[in-house]
Order: structure tokens, then C-alpha cells, then sequence
């Protein structure tokens, strides 16, 4: 039984956490990666919340970009499968690469990977020293090595459902590929060859599962079922979420209304904290992407949590050196981060320095900026609320 892309969503957290508890005297609980990170049960919890689910609910996990730095706590450390991901001055794996299990009476090696392109997305300081291999040579070297061992392999893949169609093809040997990344419609379960590809439902509302059947493998998809009692053992876990929880509906004003009773698009949120930021700080650029914030369903009020689940991921503002050619880089932090919000003046001659969050600045920008930075959160929030203040931190009083 998988999940993937959980990302710290504990809003309505019960079905999940009741349910994964019950699974586990039943089935081999795993997840696919991202379990950390995306909500403000995360910024204010700092991972312990997400750390405690995961050694109470779960056998085996596979690490993600988000969240890649708590997979080397000790307690997850010892959970963590990953074939691909090596030391980069040893060679020596990074994570165990494999857990070979008994399921339906086949021995099973369950194994993890991440994809190049979620990788590179994992802030520069928390992989340096860091490198991996292409996900379909670690298998492979992995079904060389326990070719004796191992009946069936299971795959917890962090690449996209996609780059999981292609990974099948290229290691047919591999059972079922638990998918996850993509934040995608697709679940599946895709057939290709002898193998399955599935993904369970994101945001803690569903997962996938698969087992033996017939000679082969089944695999399906489901939502959680809602529950009425709440089992011994989540209670403490409960509790800790409720505190958080009291603190997220604090609110922080009334939504401009524009932007109430919708869930606003993040691109054009981005669009216009860009061109304000850029009239506020008469600064000649301002760079983003669109994943810098999440979607999210807003009421008539901005409540804290609100703030923190729209921009999950703490980023500061700070002015970036661009070097190099600026339209073929724009045209590579494209291809990897997905669609840009650039909003610049009409008289810049070439794009050679921009506001931008720290994160691009660092991973992809060389890491040449200077300061002091700005909260990203406080500049959505004045566009949410309409207020014409762009710099202030509503974490501090």
C-alpha cells in the first residue's frame, strides 16, 4: 500500500491516519516521497508532525525533493530505500537500496528512486556532495546483484508518471512502479509490458496498492473511507495536528474581492506581486515560477494558514546576478521548473540582475545575490488583501 506527495496535508487528517494504522497488520505501508512540506502544518511543526506519522505508520519510505534532509535523521534514515542516490566523492549509497520482503509468499525487494528532474529541485545546500545515477542503471545493477534473492521487484518512484511509463520500458523485470511527483491527473493503473504503474491519491486523500494475483500483479487506486473512531495509538499524533490547526485559522484579513470564494491562480497572484514588488523596490526585474505557490480554495477571510498553505515553502526575496546569455537561461529554468512570471522594465536592455526567490538564486542561478532578503509570503499577502504595503513579514509582530 503506497502514498506519495502527502506534503504535510493534515487539514482532515483522521481517514488517513486511522486507516494507514489499521492497514499495516494487513500490508507493507511505503511511500513514494514529498511526505513533508507544502503546508503550514509543516512551517510551524518544523517535520515533527510529518516524522512521527512516518515512523508510526510506515514500513519502508522513499525520499522526495521536498523534504530530502529529514530522510538522513536517523529514525528515517533507517526507513529510507533509494538505489540511485550515492555520495559523490565515494560512490557509497547514500540510503539502503533495497528491503526484500515477503508478500503472498514471494520475496519481494521493494527499492526507491528519484528522477533527475526532481533532484535538481532539491535546494542547492541540502544535496551538495550529493549525485545520483539514471534510475533504470541503479535497477538494474540492483536485479544483477539480488538476481538469486529477489522474486518480484517493487519500485517507489520520485519522477513523474510519465518518466514512469519510460522507466518501465526500460526495466520490464520490475512488478509495479508506485509512482509520484507529478502532481498529474494520472493514477492509473498503466500497463506497460509486465508492469504496473499506478499512483495513489496526493494530499493525504488516497493511495494505491497492488498484490499478487493469478501469477502476476493487480493494482488499483482508492480514497480514503471516512471513520468515526479514532484508534489509541494516533491519538498523541491528533493532538499535535489539532494544536497547529488552532493556530492556522488565525486570520490576517479580508480577502480583496477579487480573490474570494475562488482559488486564485497562482500565476497571475505571481503576475501581480511582480509588478508591484518591482514598482515598490524600483528594482528592474522581478523573476518567479509558478510553483513557487501552491493553489489553494480561499474563503472571504486570509487566515494564517490560508497564507502558509498558498506559499508553503518559506521563500526570501533577494536580488540575483544573471550571467550568460539571459534568454537561453530563462529558457533552461523553464524546461526544469516549469512556467516564469518575469515582469521587468520596458527600457531594460538585458536582463542582468532580478528579484527573485532565494531558492532559483541558489540552484539555479550560481548562487550570485546579494540582500537583505524579503519574505515572498508577505508580498502575496498585501496582493490577497489589497493592502499596498509589499515588505512586511505578517509572521512578525
Amino acid at each position: 500500500m503506497a502514498t506519495t506527495d502527502v506534503h504535510s496535508s493534515f487539514d482532515q487528517p483522521l481517514p488517513m491516519l486511522a486507516y494507514l494504522h489499521k492497514a499495516r497488520e494487513r500490508a507493507l505501508v511505503v511511500d513514494c516521497g514529498d511526505f513533508f512540506e507544502g503546508s503550514g502544518y509543516y512551517r510551524l511543526g518544523g517535520g515533527r508532525i510529518e516524522r512521527q506519522a512516518l515512523i508510526l505508520l510506515y514500513d519502508v519510505i522513499a525520499p522526495g525533493n521536498h523534504g530530502w534532509r529529514h530522510h538522513f535523521e536517523p529514525d528515517l534514515r533507517a526507513m529510507t530505500v533509494c538505489a540511485n542516490a550515492t555520495d559523490a566523492g565515494t560512490g557509497e549509497p547514500l540510503f539502503r537500496q533495497v528491503r526484500i520482503e515477503t508478500i503472498a509468499g514471494r520475496r519481494v525487494g521493494v527499492t526507491g528512486v528519484i528522477g533527475e528532474q526532481a533532484f535538481a529541485t532539491i535546494p542547492l545546500p541540502e544535496r551538495t556532495g550529493h549525485h545520483i545515477i539514471r534510475p533504470e542503471a541503479a535497477l538494474h545493477e540492483l536485479r544483477a546483484r539480488y538476481r538469486d534473492m529477489v522474486d518480484d521487484w517493487i519500485v517507489l518512484s520520485h519522477s513523474g508518471f510519465d518518466h514512469d511509463l519510460t522507466l518501465a520500458e526500460r526495466s520490464p523485470f520490475v512488478s509495479v512502479i508506485f509512482s509520484g511527483h507529478c502532481h498529474s491527473e494520472q493514477h492509473g493503473p498503466a500497463q506497460v509490458g509486465n508492469t504496473l504503474v499506478v499512483k495513489g491519491h496526493e494530499l493525504g486523500a488516497g493511495y494505491a496498492e497492488a498484490q499478487p494475483y493469478n501469477g502476476c500483479w493487480a493494482a488499483r487506486t482508492q480514497l480514503y473511507p471516512d471513520v468515526a473512531t479514532m484508534p489509541e495509538a494516533v491519538a498523541v499524533l491528533l493532538a499535535r495536528i489539532q494544536a497547529i490547526h488552532d493556530r492556522l485559522i488565525s486570520p490576517l484579513g479580508l480577502l480583496a474581492k477579487p480573490f474570494r470564494d475562488t482559488v486564485p491562480d497562482r500565476h497571475e497572484i505571481l503576475t501581480l506581486v511582480a509588478r508591484r514588488l518591482r514598482a515598490c523596490l524600483s528594482t528592474d526585474a522581478v523573476l518567479f515560477n509558478d510553483t513557487s505557490l501552491r493553489p489553494v480554495h480561499l474563503g472571504t477571510v486570509l487566515r494564517e494558514g490560508d497564507l502558509l498553505a498558498i506559499e508553503p515553502f518559506g521563500n526570501q526575496l533577494v536580488h540575483a546576478h544573471i550571467a550568460g546569455d539571459p534568454q537561453t537561461l530563462l529558457d533552461a529554468l523553464a524546461d526544469r521548473v516549469g512556467p516564469l512570471v518575469i515582469d521587468h522594465a520596458p527600457d531594460t536592455p538585458e536582463l542582468r540582475c532580478a528579484l527573485t526567490t532565494r531558492h532559483l538564486a541558489d540552484t539555479f542561478l550560481g548562487g550570485r545575490w546579494n540582500g537583505p532578503p524579503r519574505p515572498l509570503a508577505a508580498a502575496v499577502q498585501a496582493v490577497l488583501t489589497g493592502r499596498t504595503e509589499t515588505h512586511r513579514d505578517p509572521h512578525r509582530p
